[in-house]
Formats: C-alpha cells, sequence, structure tokens
C-alpha cells in the first residue's frame, strides 16, 4: 500500500509542545526588553547618589520622575506577559486533550506561536504609542487573532476525530465557551478606548487578572 507523507507529517505532540515552550519563553523575555531603567536614560540627570539630606532628597526627584514615566511602558508589559501566559494555558490544555496531531493541526499550531512570536512588537508598539487608539486596536488584533486560531485548532481536532475519548461534550463546550466569551470581553474593554486608551488597558489587565488568578467569586469563577 502506497504512504503518502502528507498523512504521516506532524504527528508528534511532544515535539509541538517542546517548540511552544520555546517560542513563549523567548516571546516572554524579549518583552521586558522594551524596559530600561531610568539611568540608562538619562544619566546625566543624575550624579553621585545624594546624602540624606533635605538637598539630597531634591536631587533625587529626577529619578523618581524617570521611573513613574516608565509606567506607560510596564503597563504593556505586564498586560502582554499576562496574555502570553494566558494563552499559553490554553494552548498546553487542547495539546493535553489531543490524542495525536496530523500535518493540518500542526500548521495551524505554527501559525499560533507565528503569531505569540509578534507579541513584543505589538507590545512595544501600544508602549511607544499608549494614548493612540491605531496601536491599541492592533493589540487587540493580536488578541483577536490569538484566540481565533485557538479555536479553529479545536474545531478542527473535534472535526477530525483527534480528541481523546475521555473528552465530554460538557469539556468540548467549555473550552469553546472560554475562548469565545473572553474575546467578548476584549471587544467591548476596546470600546471604553473611546474614552480613553488608559481605561481600556486597566480593563484588560484586570480582565488578565481574573483569568490567571481565576477567584471562585460568583460568576466569575465561570468564565
Amino acid at each position: 500500500m502506497k504512504i503518502f507523507y502528507n498523512r504521516i507529517a506532524g504527528q508528534q505532540l511532544e515535539r509541538l509542545a517542546a517548540l511552544s515552550d520555546g517560542i513563549f519563553a523567548v516571546a516572554m523575555t524579549l518583552l521586558v526588553l522594551d524596559l530600561h531603567t531610568p539611568l540608562n536614560n538619562t544619566s546625566s540627570r543624575f550624579s553621585t547618589p545624594p546624602l540624606w539630606t533635605s538637598e539630597g532628597l531634591g536631587r533625587e526627584l529626577p529619578l523618581l520622575h524617570a521611573l513613574v514615566d516608565l509606567v506607560p511602558h510596564f503597563l504593556p508589559y505586564a498586560m502582554s506577559f499576562l496574555t502570553l501566559g494566558i494563552f499559553w494555558v490554553g494552548q498546553q490544555t487542547q495539546l493535553n486533550y489531543f490524542v495525536t496531531s496530523n500535518r493540518h493541526l500542526t500548521w495551524i499550531h505554527l501559525a499560533f506561536l507565528f503569531i505569540v512570536s509578534l507579541m513584543p512588537f505589538s507590545t512595544g508598539l501600544l508602549a511607544a504609542f499608549i494614548t493612540y487608539r491605531v496601536a491599541l486596536g492592533i493589540y487587540w488584533l493580536h488578541l483577536l487573532l490569538l484566540g481565533s486560531i485557538l479555536f479553529a485548532s479545536w474545531r478542527y481536532a473535534r472535526r477530525a476525530g483527534l480528541l481523546k475519548d475521555e473528552v465530554t461534550t460538557e469539556i468540548r463546550s467549555a473550552t469553546e465557551r472560554r475562548i469565545v466569551f473572553y474575546q467578548v470581553l476584549y471587544a467591548v474593554t476596546m470600546l471604553f478606548s473611546i474614552i480613553n486608551t488608559y481605561i481600556s488597558i486597566v480593563l484588560l489587565i484586570l480582565l488578565q487578572l481574573n483569568s490567571a488568578i481565576a477567584p471562585r467569586i460568583g460568576r466569575l469563577d465561570h468564565i
């Protein structure tokens, strides 16, 4: 019986999970490169650490101001680190429920990892233009692509019979509901950028914290 390459390619879930771990680790590490200590950016404003005097405290004010200026860069970093952690958990959950893979499913997840690798770019763009709705819109589009590809992966695995026998209807529904519900919430938070982009960013961070912490508080525990 003749065997075709496309029928046997991309079947090892372990290699896909290993590649995923590496790309997520690199993307998470690259995020922090956009953060710089104030001394790197404004070294001419600081001198030798002053003594504990009123004059010395006054000389440290530029450093405090410089630290405050880092906040617009830190917020996107914290949000993106949470985002990558959430989508890593989401992908690993799916991989855990797959009995095997095939060429098509592997390439779906490679497309997912391609979008993951772009997270440092959209994060840096948002940090540099944090008050611009276009920058926030690109970031939201990034979230939409990540969620859409994960949803497509799960649906394809269902149709192709790649899920384990232990995956019940309830598990299938919970997995799909999780992705769709959060994508709807991401879109809702974007609407607040009409008022102010900082409102959307704070809401996104709170939403990601809810996903990461999973508090057992009313309906928050069922998202």
